[in-house]
């Protein structure tokens, strides 16, 4: 089966987000009620490469420090080849170096940390410190806790939002998205949600932010630009919707329901589901391989589910069986998937696996 990458200028395009206080700045959110994809947009120019057959070969074994707990959210930063993974109930993030295979530091004092997101472009790592009631915000050259912002009952999914230079947090307990400025590291506005907030994220077409309320089976569209809610969408089919992921080119967002164990594939042209798929019970993290389409859903139940996308179709493209598998991350560059397990004979271990060849 052939597969496709986005073109060259689409990832130029995606590249201009990480510099703020440019082109990027002020373009407004597009969201209708039934679409987030603007009519002037269209597909980038894409170019052919032969996708891995189905499965995941095992690359290795690399011990974690800490305690054999729970881990969340990871961000992989393409500036530097590091991948932030929080050691929830440790309060720690592990900072992996993804080019040497190895574990170059450990952030403390974020206790329960749950969501993370480097921001290259200020030099900056954010962590939802659930535990603190903050968001602490880490220099990525020294590695310190520069700033902490609170007053958030439980921050959780981070995402940036480039149009804004600002940075927006799911208070999940709280019924909120949180916003922070980027610039200045202060609290700028509170968005009720009217309901628990899943994870948020960036789309760079409609240049909105999506959140998942989850308590509501709904996706909401924020304008970041005037920090205000300006579209809901109902999920139909869905019970607990958290995590999601996003791909972009195809306008399309893949949204794991904890209630359920449902994946839905969310049409972003039409804002309607049109794929339905039963996965492991308590799906959570996601993670989105835009090079090779393929995506890899985490359940805390202890299964990572691989699928690849055939046109808008997912098709099952293998699964790994282990304990906890809460939490997965995958390089754009290699394609290789990051799974860090909280308890291998009494001590964390992250497994590395690519596609087969």
């Amino acid at each position: 089966m052939a597969s496709v990458r986005p073109s060259l200028g689409f990832l130029l395009t995606l590249a201009a987000t990480l510099t703020p206080g440019r082109a990027l700045i002020g373009q407004s959110c597009y969201a209708t009620p039934a679409s987030m994809t603007p009519e002037t947009w269209h597909v980038p120019a894409i170019a052919d490469q032969q996708a891995p057959p189905p499965g995941l070969r095992l690359v290795s074994e690399i011990p974690l420090p800490g305690p054999a707990n729970r881990f969340d959210y990871q961000s992989f930063d393409p500036s530097t080849g590091r991948i932030y993974m929080n050691h929830m109930d440790a309060g720690r993030t592990v900072v992996f170096d993804a080019g040497s295979g190895r574990v170059t530091a450990e952030i403390a004092g974020v206790p329960r940390a749950t969501g993370v997101w480097a921001v290259p472009s200020h030099h900056r790592v954010y962590v939802s410190a659930a535990g603190a009631h903050e968001v602490a915000i880490v220099d990525d050259r020294t590695l310190q806790i520069v700033s902490r912002v609170g007053g958030i009952r439980f921050p959780d999914g981070i995402a940036y939002a480039p149009t804004a230079d600002a940075v927006f947090v799911s208070d999940e307990s709280g019924g909120a998205d949180i916003v922070i400025d980027a610039s200045t590291e202060a609290k700028r506005a509170t968005i009720a949600l009217g309901g628990e907030a899943g994870n948020t994220h960036y789309d760079s077409v409609s240049h909105c932010i999506l959140v998942a309320v989850q308590t509501r089976n709904q996706m909401v569209a924020i304008d970041p630009i005037g920090d205000r809610i300006v579209q809901r969408y109902d999920l139909p089919g869905a019970d607990g919707p958290h995590g999601f992921t996003i791909d972009e080119p195809d306008r399309l967002a893949f949204v794991s329901c904890e209630g359920n164990a449902a994946l839905i594939v969310l049409d972003l042209r039409t804002m309607k589901p049109i794929q339905r798929l039963q996965v492991a019970d308590d799906p959570d993290v996601l993670a989105w391989d835009a090079g090779w389409r393929r995506l890899y859903v985490a359940a805390e139940s202890g299964v990572l589910e691989a699928f690849r996308l055939d046109g808008t179709t997912l098709k099952p493209a293998g699964e790994i069986r282990a304990p906890h598998a809460h939490t997965v991350s995958v390089d754009p560059r290699t394609h290789w998937v990051y799974l860090p397990l909280e308890n291998v004979n009494g001590h964390p271990q992250l497994r590395i696996y690519e596609p087969e060849r």
